[in-house]
This record gives C-alpha cells, sequence and structure tokens, in this order.
C-alpha cells in the first residue's frame, strides 16, 4: 500500500464528508436522506472503502452498518476512514517498530589496520578513498609479516594461504587446529580465496575507477570485508619452509 496516497485520498475525502455535515447541521435537516447527498461523495467513498480495507478488515465491517438514519450512517464512515488514515499515517513507524532489531555495523569496530587509515577519509565523506585506504594497509601488513615485498596483494594472498607446504622465500599463513580435518582445510582455502577476492574486487575498482555508485553502506560492508581478512592474517601462524 501506497501510504501517501492513501494519506491524500483519505484526507480529502474527511474534509468533504465534514464539510457536508456541517452544512446539514446548519441547515438542521435530519431528514435528509443519504441518497440525495452529493453524488461525488457517494463514489469517492467507493475508493474510500477500497482503502479501508487494505488497512483493516474490521474498520470495513463498520462501513457496513447502514442505518436508516443517513446522519448515523455517515458518522460511522467518517469514524471508519479516520480509524483508517490513523493507521495510514502510522504504518512505516509502526513498521518499524515490529521490524526485529538488527545489528549495524560500528566503523571504529572494524580492525584498526583498516579503519585508522579509512577514518579521516570516511569522515570527509570520501568512502571509496577510505576503503582504498583500508586496503592498502592490509595489504602492507600481510608483506611485512610475510617478509614479502616482491608481490602483494592478490598474488601474496593467493600464496600466503595457500594449503601447499611453504617454499623457500615463500612462507604460509596457517590457522591454529588440525590440518588433516575437512574443516581446517575448507577454512584455509576460503581464506586464499575471499582475500584474494577483496583485492581483485573491491580494491582494485576503488583503485581504479575514478568514482564508484557505491553507497556509504555498500563502501562499509567493504571495509568490513577487510577487516575480515585483517583479523585472518593478524590471527594465522607465519609457516616458512625448513
Amino acid at each position: 500500500m501506497d501510504h501517501a496516497y492513501a494519506i491524500e485520498k483519505l484526507t480529502a475525502f474527511l474534509d468533504d464528508l465534514n464539510a457536508q455535515l456541517a452544512d446539514i447541521d446548519a441547515a438542521d435537516d435530519a431528514e435528509k436522506d443519504w441518497p440525495d447527498w452529493p453524488q461525488d461523495l457517494n463514489l469517492d467513498l467507493v475508493l474510500a472503502r477500497q482503502i479501508v480495507e487494505a488497512y483493516s478488515p474490521y474498520i470495513l465491517a463498520e462501513l457496513n452498518q447502514y442505518d436508516r438514519n443517513e446522519r448515523v450512517y455517515w458518522n460511522i464512515v467518517r469514524q471508519a476512514v479516520t480509524e483508517a488514515l490513523g493507521l495510514a499515517r502510522s504504518a512505516d513507524e509502526i513498521a518499524a517498530f515490529l521490524r526485529p532489531t538488527s545489528p549495524s555495523i560500528a566503523g571504529d569496530a572494524l580492525h584498526p589496520w583498516v579503519w585508522e587509515p579509512a577514518a579521516p577519509l570516511w569522515a570527509a565523506e570520501a568512502h571509496q578513498d577510505a576503503v582504498l585506504a583500508g586496503a592498502r594497509v592490509v595489504n602492507r601488513r600481510l608483506q611485512l609479516k610475510l617478509n614479502r615485498h616482491d608481490i602483494g596483494e592478490k598474488d601474496l594472498c593467493l600464496q600466503s594461504f595457500s594449503p601447499a607446504p611453504p617454499a623457500s622465500g615463500k612462507p604460509r599463513l596457517r590457522f591454529d587446529g588440525d590440518r588433516d580435518t575437512p574443516t581446517w582445510k575448507a577454512r584455509q582455502e576460503g581464506a586464499m580465496y575471499l582475500s584474494a577476492g577483496a583485492f581483485l574486487g573491491i580494491r582494485n575498482l576503488a583503485a581504479h575507477e575514478e568514482q564508484v555508485a557505491w553507497t556509504q553502506q555498500e563502501a562499509l560492508e567493504y571495509l568490513a570485508t577487510f577487516s575480515v581478512v585483517a583479523r585472518w592474517i593478524e590471527e594465522c601462524a607465519v609457516e616458512a619452509a625448513p
């Protein structure tokens, strides 16, 4: 239901109805038959009934209480439409109140490798540059941890998290746990592909596109992705070749 549309139509209907009731009160015409009421008001009631039904079948039932006393009937109409108007006006607020509480991502709770370089840029609403700054520091930290400065980003992630044994000059990052279990192997490969994908799909876009169409929420999610990668890098132990 388009609440703004419903509010507009119900408000206009009530204005017309209240004007008609006021005219009758002024003329003290208590015997006026409702078929003699203005035709446009009766036609507008058709739409009003549809809107009322969309908000509450209970309220619609009130409109079906026809009474030979037309003044009583139209007062019932006014009450029912007013109730529906109240529901329309408060629909968004009610929906928000009933919506399950959702968690939120706090920027300053992200890994410091990501948030500290990103924070001043984020404050300046340079979200693309903030993501790029966070990604660059994560890459730099990975290079420092493995003492590898010959490669970086995607290639270094693929090599560092690779389940393959370390080779000369190519140390690996290793999670704690039993390496013979499928879970450990899956986690190792997952970190390898996710970290490489973050640099391919996020960092490269931020670095090479003049302006990306990221919303603030999207940019925050991308920062959170690099925060996950940063936590994995920090958590893992370095394993070098004998």
